[in-house]
């Protein structure tokens, strides 16, 4: 019998975006949007928010399937968002998570705070990797926002 291994983590992440707090929640809610930032270059994306609501990514890293897969607990427009999340690869379950979404006005702009708690399974995923990926979305969001921004 092989002997299975459960790592646990939490990391907190902060952004600051120089736009209302509305403006970075509508990022996280419309679907086109975050589709553009969170999804990555040729993944399938749905999402359903609401409280109940469903997201699902599938796509491909390292040559395998990713599937990621969120449920939506509680959501305030506007101020905050808590999901529970999942990560596979190529159908094996890697991560359980719980991830809160703050959106704290700051001056003209907001100030995101991410707080995530996983459970890492067997060595398929490591928490330095989910930090430095949800670390990198972040910044595509930053990207996006600027984006918006400049166009708008």
């Amino acid at each position: 019998m092989t002997k299975s291994e459960t790592t646990h983590s939490t990391f907190t992440l902060e952004r600051h975006y120089a736009v209302p707090p509305v403006t970075v929640f509508s990022a996280w809610a419309d679907p086109a949007v975050k589709a553009r930032w969170f999804a990555g270059q040729g993944a399938e994306h749905s999402l359903d928010f609401r409280v109940g609501g469903r997201e699902r990514v599938l796509g491909h890293h390292d040559g395998r399937a990713l599937t990621f897969e969120t449920h939506y607990q509680d959501i305030v427009p506007g101020e905050r968002i808590v999901c529970s999340s999942t990560l596979s690869f190529d159908g094996t379950l890697s991560t359980v998570s719980i991830t809160s979404v703050e959106f704290v006005p700051e001056g003209d702009g907001t100030r995101l705070v991410l707080t995530e708690q996983g459970t890492y399974l067997d060595g398929h995923e490591q928490p330095a990797w989910r930090e430095q990926g949800t670390a990198s979305q972040l910044d595509a969001l930053t990207a996006e926002l600027n984006a918006t921004r400049t166009a708008g």
